[in-house]
């Protein structure tokens, strides 16, 4: 079987990661300045789920590389911030919601007096 990239673009598999490690920052960053605050909840939400999917793509086509017999630099390529993005936005995404939640109960008693 055929590599799925040339030898000229087999340096590059660490792209995929990067930008997925730069998103993942940059909605922790965001979480942690509105979240507090009740703002942006579907912009943070939209990007947690966008990090969920495309680490579930990375770690779907790291699996079918492996399976398919692609080089180490590859798979593990696609498999490494797959379980890594999976993992974090797992662990994490269920504390942006509840940091959401005690942002919405603080307006509530700040309105109800």
């Amino acid at each position: 079987m055929e590599t799925w990239f040339g030898e000229q673009y087999y340096l590059y598999i660490w792209i995929p990661g990067t930008a997925l490690g730069c998103l993942a920052g940059l909605t922790g960053a965001l979480a942690g300045v509105f979240a507090p605050r009740g703002r942006m909840r579907g912009l943070v939400y939209a990007l947690c789920a966008l990090i969920m999917g495309g680490s579930a793509v990375m770690l779907v086509a790291a699996i079918v590389a492996k399976l398919g017999g692609q080089p180490y630099g590859i798979w593990y390529g696609l498999g490494l911030p797959g379980c890594i993005g999976i993992f974090v936005m797992g662990f994490n995404f269920p504390v942006v919601r509840r940091v959401y939640a005690n942002a919405e109960m603080r307006r509530l008693q700040a309105r109800d007096g």
